[in-house]
């Protein structure tokens, strides 16, 4: 465990996160959105906002998912598009997504990447944090300091 600590402390990494309290998400609204798109949103719009800030204006970038099967990936993706097209316009923001373009990458689990192991180990103190956030969590303390954005919907 100290091993795993101190290397999310010194890989130098940040991360946008997005947490969907799917109880609450499913109360609110009669007809809810699914919550893995919503969440994906959520962290497309942060991300191309940091790219601009970075001068990264007009250069494609690659955003990798973990491959989950044929039918699911290809509706992630399907999803995927129509927010960096601009086609899904929901909320107060309008982000638009060709300052800095967004292509999908689905890469298998075996592939056994570095992004995919730090995703795994950040996933679930954040989501812990948002739905228990009293309760004591050493782990996302640990990366605090990563998370430049940390979205709880609703």
């Amino acid at each position: 465990m100290a091993d795993i600590d101190a290397i999310m402390r010194d890989v130098p990494f940040h991360a946008y996160c997005a947490v969907i309290d799917k109880l609450k998400h499913k109360e609110r609204y009669s007809d809810p959105w699914n919550p893995y798109e919503i969440a994906m949103q959520f962290c497309m719009e942060k991300l191309s906002n940091r790219l601009v800030l970075d001068g990264q204006r007009g250069r494609l970038t690659h955003v990798l998912f973990e491959a989950r099967g044929r039918e699911e990936d290809r509706q992630l993706e399907l999803e995927f598009r129509r927010v960096a097209a601009n086609g899904k316009r929901w909320g107060w923001r309008a982000i638009d997504f060709s300052r800095a373009p967004l292509e999908p990458l689905f890469v298998p689990k075996a592939a056994n990447l570095a992004g995919h192991q730090l995703s795994d180990l950040i996933a679930r103190p954040l989501a812990l944090r948002a739905l228990r956030p009293g309760q004591s969590n050493r782990a996302a303390e640990a990366i605090t300091n990563r998370i430049w954005d940390f979205k709880v919907f609703p």
